[in-house]
């Protein structure tokens, strides 16, 4: 999960004609000397539907997701947006592989934007102070990829780095919507759906998704390359990236290299849905793969009523080249009851080759399919511009019978959060 503590400062701030009641004797009227600029021949007020919200990079959410809000100001002809929170966690899971944990993640966002009259400069940025954590992260079972002292990282979730975006998109409007390009030593390429700390419908849950490989892992990536076509209905768009995923210093910025690339289209039909469908070759991303690279292809659909539900479901078919295919699947939902209490819940089934880094034991690289099963509850507190919320949520898995020994027959977990933010 790539998260981060801190806040940050920022961005934005019908017509009805008179009808007459009169009536009109049609039979005796000069239709020659009338003037027809009744108002029904008036041109009505258009309804402009909303442009779609902005997700991760330039993935896109449904426009009645309405963004993450935060503080919004003006500053000379920019538009600045502020937004962050940072969250303190215990959880703890069961069985041999079980452990738990109290620990910190957090995230800031500062984001400029000037309109122009041939379209938009976006200045964009987003840090985390999770590389204060130790290498290993925090307990996170059936977990894994990436590092930590050159070792595998199995059961756990890394610490996200110092630098998650320092980016630019520049819009030129065209023909109904706009060319795009947007890119930086630190960004997100064009594959997958939005990053999981940002969209709508995994808004309050605590744990990253043990999936987070298949979907996301792209969000942090070291040197990308976007170009594309935005309107309001669809977006298609292209990049060219670094596909190696961040080393173990999480403090610096590495190397771009633009060594390998994804397509992406997304369908935008109304203000409740994001559909993307998305593929990308990624040139030898996990530094325990050596050699491998991997194809990627991902398909979503966000849903978001506008009244406080939010759901995506997902699938990913990571095809390691050379070597196998594996598949995830991934459903979750948050819904806002009202205004001060929310549930949400996640499920995930994967097929996993990496639970046994160890080349000496007999299940290693061999693939397992897992389950887990997550449910949760948020309480709200309003402190405009902030919101506190605390909750909590409970974790079970579905495990083949030949990871009893490592995992228990049952494996459980929950954790206790509580998440001060700068918007929601």
């Amino acid at each position: 999960m790539k998260n981060t503590s801190f806040m940050a400062l920022a961005c934005a701030i019908a017509l009805a004609s008179p009808a007459s009641g009169q009536e009109m004797d049609h039979a005796h009227m000069d239709h020659g000397q009338m003037n027809h600029a009744t108002e029904h021949d008036m041109p009505m007020p258009q309804q402009v539907a909303p442009q779609p919200a902005a997700g991760s990079g330039t993935s896109r959410l449904p426009a009645s997701e309405g963004g993450m809000g935060g503080l919004h100001l003006k500053a000379a002809d920019w538009m600045v947006m502020a937004h962050g929170f940072v969250s303190a966690q215990y959880t703890d899971h069961s069985g041999p592989r079980g452990d738990d944990k109290l620990y910190a993640t957090s995230m800031a966002m500062l984001t400029g934007t000037r309109e122009t009259g041939w379209g938009r400069i976006q200045l964009k940025s987003m840090m985390s102070l999770e590389p204060l954590m130790k290498a290993e992260g925090y307990p996170n079972l059936m977990a894994t990829g990436e590092t930590a002292g050159g070792v595998p990282l199995v059961d756990r979730q890394h610490p996200h780095d110092l630098f998650m975006e320092l980016a630019a998109r520049v819009d030129v409007d065209l023909g109904g919507g706009s060319l795009f390009v947007y890119g930086g030593p630190v960004a997100e390429p064009a594959l997958g759906p939005s990053a999981f700390m940002h969209r709508g419908s995994a808004r309050y849950n605590p744990e990253p998704p043990i999936t987070h490989h298949w979907f996301d892992s792209t969000h942090i990536t070291y040197g990308v390359v976007t170009a594309g076509y935005s309107a309001r209905v669809w977006q298609i768009e292209a990049s060219a990236f670094r596909g190696a995923e961040p080393d173990e210093d999480r403090w610096d910025i590495e190397t771009p290299r633009l060594d390998s690339w994804s397509v992406r289209a997304t369908l935008t039909p109304s203000s409740n849905w994001a559909i993307q469908a998305s593929y990308g070759e990624i040139t030898e991303p996990e530094a325990t793969h050596p050699g491998e690279d991997e194809h990627r292809f991902t398909a979503s659909a966000h849903y978001d009523d506008g009244k406080g539900l939010s759901a995506m479901a997902a699938f990913s078919a990571k095809n390691r080249v050379p070597g196998r295919t594996l598949t995830a699947w991934l459903a979750e939902v948050n819904w806002d009851i009202d205004r001060t209490n929310t549930v949400f819940g996640r499920f995930e089934n994967v097929a996993n080759d990496e639970l046994f880094p160890d080349h000496d034991s007999p299940l290693h690289e061999a693939a397992f399919r897992v389950s887990k099963l997550q449910a949760g509850y948020a309480r709200r507190i309003a402190l405009d511009p902030f919101e506190l919320a605390v909750g909590g949520s409970v974790n079970v898995y579905d495990v083949p019978g030949a990871l009893d020994t490592a995992y228990g027959k049952r494996p459980w977990g929950y954790t206790l959060f509580a998440r001060f933010s700068l918007g929601r």
